[in-house]
């Protein structure tokens, strides 16, 4: 597997009555078919679902196509535009002592809103035949940095509690004073691209096995030369190759306690997808606890 850039997504596209005008370009990507628009005022062209996107360039941009109004829905099927659903597919739950309610999710901080939240699922074909779990509600890292991707995470709250089962199970938080060692051997799970200039998502849960990299170690100048932070945490080979990519983004980075499993990571970004000296970065589960509990408790 792979996982790809500081890509950031978001899933919201609808319009807005008010719009705020600004002068909008756009393009379809020869490469992958995607829709970009450029900003004017925002450097580069940016994916029609995008972490600055907002309704009011979707208004102006539906314009410029020549459509007078655009409809939208909060579900989402991912088979027909062909997104990113990896952020759909991980449950997990913990109860107090240390794992969260059935009720929450940890996600990245890229997850949209009024989504429908599939557990159990490991091939794309049966998500039509599946009830999804709607989401209550959403709540993001007040500190959330969309350029550096510092406090990259958000917890959801589903509505009504997930059923487990031999299919459906929870992974467990890790301890608030995890010592992650070099070289152990975790797994990252997801539905992202499995080569990098594939430009589509598996059909099938993949997963990958990955040894995690001292942060000193990837924060050195042949790595990423100092771009992590303490919320973060590196997986990966030096020599590249296995590794998680673009569509893999919000998946678990789970690592073997004993007989428990422990939720160590979440796909956050990296650069390219399987480039030697650039392993994947993950936010760091066990530096946000105190948010986790926190969030829990309030919500």
């Amino acid at each position: 597997m792979n996982r790809g850039t500081k890509e950031r997504v978001s899933k919201n596209n609808a319009f807005h009555e008010s719009p705020v005008m600004m002068p909008v370009m756009n393009r379809i990507n020869s490469e992958n078919s995607l829709l970009e628009v450029q900003v004017e005022g925002r450097p580069g062209w940016l994916l029609a679902c995008h972490e600055r996107w907002d309704l009011s360039l979707g208004t102006l941009l539906c314009r410029q196509l020549g459509y007078l109004r655009a409809t939208h829905q909060k579900a989402v099927n991912l088979t027909d535009v062909r997104a990113d659903g990896a952020q759909q597919f991980a449950q997990i739950r913990a109860e107090r002592g240390g794992r969260l309610q059935d009720v929450w999710q940890v996600r990245r901080r890229r997850a949209a809103s009024g989504w429908l939240v599939f557990a159990g699922v490991i091939a794309h074909g049966s998500v039509g035949q599946e009830a999804g779990a709607p989401v209550e509600k959403i709540i993001y890292h007040s500190l959330y940095d969309d350029k550096s991707l510092d406090y990259d995470i958000a917890l959801m709250k589903l509505k009504v509690p997930l059923n487990f089962s031999d299919a459906v199970r929870a992974v467990c938080l890790p301890p608030s004073r995890h010592d992650l060692l070099q070289g152990t051997q975790c797994w990252v799970s997801g539905w992202g691209y499995t080569r990098p200039d594939q430009a589509q998502v598996t059909e099938t849960l993949k997963e990958a096995l990955v040894p995690l990299i001292s942060t000193k170690r990837c924060n050195s100048s042949c790595m990423y030369a100092g771009e992590l932070t303490a919320r973060m945490l590196c997986a990966g080979y030096p020599h590249g190759k296995v590794d998680a990519c673009q569509g893999d983004s919000g998946g678990p980075l789970v690592c073997q306690d004993g007989a428990t499993w422990r939720l160590v990571g979440i796909v956050s970004w990296g650069q390219g997808c399987g480039e030697p000296n650039h392993p994947g970065v993950y936010t760091n589960v066990a530096q946000l606890l105190p948010w986790i509990y926190h969030v829990t408790e309030i919500y």
